[in-house]
């Protein structure tokens, strides 16, 4: 019974593993790169809740000091002011890369990512080849 207390008191640990796990499981198997942002901010929320976690101490107060009683044990204000941040550029990191996915789709008319790598190695060949074809008909390049 020890071991499954200790598992439930450690849940919100195991729920950020899984969810790092499942963010980097969506990003190394999708091809749609939207599903790709997705996992990437699923993973990034896995991150989050655990540096938050890391950052609370039990029975710790919140980051306040009391002159009447320094001996306080008080929780880690940086980890959750670090994560802030992280949610900014986050959130940021995620509107350019919908731009650039939009980017993507106008050109291509896909947002698959075996289709462009398709496109793009049918691209390189048409350079090669019409480079190849200009030197050859002239003699000269």
């Amino acid at each position: 019974m020890q071991n499954f207390s200790t598992i439930l008191s450690n849940y919100p640990y195991i729920i950020a593993a899984l969810m790092i796990v499942a963010g980097l499981y969506i990003l190394m198997i999708e091809q749609n790169l939207i599903k790709k942002i997705i996992g990437m901010n699923i993973m990034q929320g896995g991150i989050i809740i655990f540096f938050v976690l890391i950052g609370k101490i039990r029975d710790g107060l919140p980051p306040v000091y009391n002159p009447n009683n320094p001996s306080e044990l008080l929780s880690n204000p940086l980890p959750h002011v670090l994560m802030l941040t992280a949610i900014v550029v986050g959130i940021a990191v995620t509107a350019v890369a919908c731009s650039l996915i939009y980017i993507v789709y106008r050109r291509y008319g896909t947002i698959n990512e075996r289709e462009l790598a398709i496109i793009n190695k049918q691209d390189d060949n048409d350079y090669i080849i019409t480079e190849w074809e200009e030197e050859d008909s002239n003699g000269e390049k």
